[in-house]
């Protein structure tokens, strides 16, 4: 009788546990974010921001990209569909369209229009992603009936992680320092985008000029203000502290400056507020983008009292987010992750005068003498149509117009691009496989190969060797400075702990659907984080 008895209550009580779910997710992306930020500005941050996630959730310390190259469009997709580009299908930030030789952004959607300014910054949708989304998936498994809001300074920074059924994805638009959208999602912006947008916060913020948090002199983890290898903001003369923030073009200079992160903080307390996130009876959604830290990283460069400054002042931006969420959604009602879409090198030419490896490389002199050499063989015959992230794209149309063999082009690229300094390796892309590089980056670059979108060929750069940087920093290669980004967990059913086992960025989407009890995305091939 008794035994009967504890079949029935189990009965009774297991539909009350599988129905428990948190009232929102809310996905943290801090753009450029090295896993070593967390303890290099450890004891300077206040308890309620990143210490408060660490300590009160679960950290995984060896969490990575297993893919190359590590950029910004990649990276959100990554997290979100739970896969890699040779499944969901973005590569890069831009890539060249095989099939036709055109090169591609992203998210460009020319069948779309701006929502909230007469600008062409709102034509893109996530329509170039092959694969659904944990945001999708949510959203279909509750029928539609939850929201989904994703929000980012940068386009594809909310538009991939919104997914393609997100009831609104909004991105910042510099011609007059507006959050807009476009036509995939609305038709018009909301009444309360529009007062928001009609504050004028960009120019306030812009207004207070940037100098440091805290007396510069306590800024002991970086190094020296006055570096020569540290970039600007705008037209400024000097690139040390303060940052006046005036002169033309400053609402996109904006971006260069932590008050970035702090407007989309402000606008992601109005959405929360103005949508009711949290509060609609199911799981809503909140995926946050923070891109400012990307945009100073460039700019300055790892080393730079401009990055520090720029973390501590995001520390106090999720803070006052977790004490909005505790005190409007409740204490362990939300689930929050946060991680990194990639993460940096370090400036070279800093490294070198601290007698460290590393070099610039010259990446047009590299391919204006590979397109020599190419012609020197079979004439004026244009076989290169692009070059993307260390990518080159072969003009297949001319390779059979000129019965000219992909394998003989190959050979000559090999012999021109090994003769440049700081190329470690060249590969064929459709057989990295059989390339003479370890295992764990064959790996990587065969996850980061998509046929219709990746180049033939790739030259693979020594470590800390980089193009196009001189001053500020860099990304996107195989290498663990640009994989190892934080991942955090904390809030909802989730116990404080610390993982050291190996985990992989592809993860994130799978341990959420299987924590939310939901399908996992598409093209998802992460395991659950036990």
């Amino acid at each position: 009788m008794k035994k009967l008895l504890f079949i029935f209550l189990g009965l009774l009580s297991f539909p009350t546990l599988a129905q428990k779910k948190p009232a929102l997710v809310v996905g943290i992306v801090v753009d450029q974010m090295r896993y070593e930020y967390l303890y290099k500005y450890y004891d300077r941050y206040s308890d309620k921001g990143f210490k408060r996630l660490m300590r009160e959730g679960i950290n995984c310390t060896d969490n990575h990209y297993n893919y190359a190259p590590t950029v910004t469009a990649a990276g959100h997709a990554s997290i979100y569909t739970g896969s890699v580009p040779a499944i969901h299908g973005i590569v890069e930030n831009d890539w060249i369209d095989v099939a036709s030789g055109k090169k591609v952004y992203c998210v460009d959607d020319s069948t779309v229009q701006t929502v909230g300014s007469k600008s062409k910054a709102g034509m893109m949708s996530p329509r170039n992603l092959f694969t659904s989304t944990i945001t999708d998936q949510l959203k279909m498994a509750q029928n539609y009936k939850s929201k989904t809001i994703a929000i980012s300074l940068k386009d594809r920074g909310s538009i991939i992680p919104g997914g393609h059924t997100a009831d609104a994805s909004y991105w910042y638009d510099s011609a007059d320092g507006f959050w807009i959208s476009s036509t995939f999602y609305l038709k018009e912006l909301p009444t309360w985008v529009q007062k928001f947008n009609g504050e004028g916060r960009p120019q306030k913020y812009l207004n207070q000029g940037w100098n440091t948090l805290y007396p510069i002199t306590t800024y002991t983890r970086s190094a020296e203000d006055d570096s020569p290898y540290e970039g600007r903001i705008g037209a400024e003369k000097s690139s040390t502290f303060p940052h006046d923030l005036k002169g033309n073009n400053m609402l996109e200079g904006f971006r260069r400056t932590p008050y970035g992160n702090s407007l989309l903080k402000d606008f992601a307390l109005k959405a929360l507020e103005e949508e009711k996130l949290g509060k609609n009876g199911t799981t809503d959604f909140l995926a946050l983008s923070f891109s400012s830290t990307d945009y100073v990283g460039h700019a300055f460069g790892p080393q730079s009292i401009e990055v520090e400054d720029t973390y501590l002042r995001l520390d106090k931006d999720i803070s006052d987010i977790l004490d909005y969420l505790d005190a409007k959604i409740g204490k362990n009602q939300y689930l929050v992750f946060l991680t990194a879409d990639h993460a940096v090198a370090d400036n070279q030419n800093y490294l070198n005068s601290k007698r460290m490896p590393g070099g610039t490389f010259d990446n047009g002199k590299s391919v204006s003498d590979a397109k020599a050499a190419l012609n020197k063989e079979f004439g004026d015959v244009n076989l290169i149509v692009g070059v993307e992230n260390n990518q080159i794209y072969l003009n297949h149309a001319n390779l059979d117009k000129f019965k000219i063999s992909k394998e003989a082009v190959g050979k000559i690229l090999e012999k021109s691009f090994k003769s440049q300094p700081g190329v470690a390796e060249f590969i064929n892309m459709r057989e990295v496989g059989l390339s003479p590089i370890p295992a764990i980056y064959r790996e990587i670059l065969t996850n980061g190969y998509n046929q219709a979108r990746s180049g033939d060929f790739m030259y693979l750069l020594r470590p800390q060797w980089v193009s196009g940087y001189k001053t500020g920093a860099s990304h996107s290669t195989v290498y663990a400075y640009d994989t190892h980004v934080p991942l955090l967990f904390f809030g909802w059913n989730v116990k404080p702990r610390e993982i050291s086992q190996r985990t992989n960025i592809s993860d994130i989407a799978s341990t959420l659907a299987n924590w939310l009890k939901i399908s996992e995305p598409t093209g998802s091939i992460g395991k659950v984080i036990q």
